[in-house]
């Protein structure tokens, strides 16, 4: 009677994932604090400040990498992502959404504050005098078209999963990935050729952050993709189980619809 009550304790009676404890949590939480000191070090010309953003962003890239090997383990080796596990994930997605929606939300208000009614400091005219500011018919344009055309190829790959079309998803997930590489591609060469700085003011500093951190989420969307493409080529991914890469797609669309924002009060109203 003595084994049966035990075996009967060991056998799970509900769906729900108790995750084992994991130090990687704690772990990204330091490196993500690293970044950020670093980071702002690094923006007041602090020594040194660059290598430790560096050193601190490859820790955070590893911790993320070893991170959601865990995950991947869970759900496509030990079956623990059931059905009721899934919806909480999905949930848990689209709250971690709407808090970027927020975070872009508060650059998208410092930089209205300024140009819908700017100060005499900036000379009450907008953008102030002495920025040169970027076409935004050129390469904000261009790069416009590219991020639209990957969020296509993306939902293409969806698509080309949930009908187990493997070749064409693999072809699709490739293509965004090669799209979103020459979207950063573009936006590092125009931050190389444009006029201004960060440090140009409250022009210099809006668009730097704004733009920069959507930058930031298009190379982590970048990552994120990536990962999903490795595990396509590796039959993890199916038309019945395949949230990790559903989840990526909605990130990615997100950062769509947010350049898209970006494009037209930054670069098209904001540099008129």
């Amino acid at each position: 009677m003595t084994i049966l009550s035990q075996i009967s304790k060991s056998v799970q009676r509900h769906p729900f994932h108790l995750v084992d404890p994991s130090p990687w949590p704690f772990i990204a939480s330091l490196c993500a604090f690293s970044c950020a000191t670093s980071g702002v070090m690094y923006m007041h010309a602090y020594s040194r400040g660059g290598f430790i953003l560096s050193i601190s962003f490859v820790f955070l890239l590893l911790v993320m990498f070893v991170w959601w090997r865990d995950v991947v383990r869970e759900s496509t080796f030990e079956g623990y992502h059931t059905g009721i596990v899934q919806q909480g994930l999905r949930f848990g997605v689209i709250l971690f959404i709407i808090s970027e929606i927020l975070f872009f939300f508060a650059f998208f208000w410092a930089f209205f504050h300024s140009s819908l009614a700017p100060t005499i400091e900036v000379g009450s005219i907008w953008p102030p005098k002495g920025i040169s500011v970027l076409n935004p018919w050129e390469i904000p344009f261009l790069n416009t078209l590219i991020l639209l055309l990957s969020g296509c190829t993306v939902t293409w790959c969806h698509h080309a999963i949930t009908s187990n079309l493997r070749t064409q998803a693999i072809l699709s997930l490739a293509l965004t990935i090669v799209l979103a590489s020459i979207f950063t591609s573009f936006q590092a060469y125009e931050y190389n050729m444009a006029d201004f700085r960060l440090s140009d003011g409250i022009y210099g500093s809006t668009f730097y952050m704004a733009t920069g951190f959507h930058g930031f989420h298009v190379l982590i969307g970048t990552i994120s993709l990536s990962v999903c493409l490795a595990r396509l080529a590796q039959y993890q991914l199916t038309r019945q189980h395949h949230f990790g890469f559903e989840s990526s797609a909605w990130y990615w669309h997100f950062v769509d619809v947010i350049w898209l924002f970006l494009f037209v009060s930054i670069y098209w109203w904001g540099g008129s």
